[in-house]
């Protein structure tokens, strides 16, 4: 039998930023409807790249964060759980987990 898929933000969806920490907070679009280029800027402290769930979510990642940023472990577990990053891959750098609709 087929599994039930997750969601991957769980049953209550959140926007959260997830930091390098692992602590996780709740956050909303300026706008209140999707976030704007700068906006991302500023979680990610620097330029943005995309990471695609493949479920409908996205992490918002600083591009060159490898290059300055601690590692994220939190936000690897969930790319590689979803098979979005190679398996030796990692993230580095505060993380913005939402829709895919909710970047323009």
């Amino acid at each position: 039998r087929d599994q039930p898929r997750s969601r991957g933000l769980g049953d209550v969806y959140k926007r959260q930023l997830i930091k390098t920490d692992g602590s996780k907070l709740e956050i909303q679009p300026q706008n209140g409807l999707d976030f704007q280029l700068d906006e991302l800027q500023k979680f990610v402290d620097g330029y943005i790249e995309i990471i695609n769930l493949h479920n409908g979510d996205i992490l918002v990642i600083n591009d060159n964060g490898k290059d300055v940023l601690d590692s994220n472990e939190t936000a690897t577990e969930i790319a590689h759980k979803h098979n979005a990053i190679l398996g030796w891959d990692y993230i580095c750098g505060d993380v913005v987990m939402c829709k895919d609709e909710e970047v323009q």
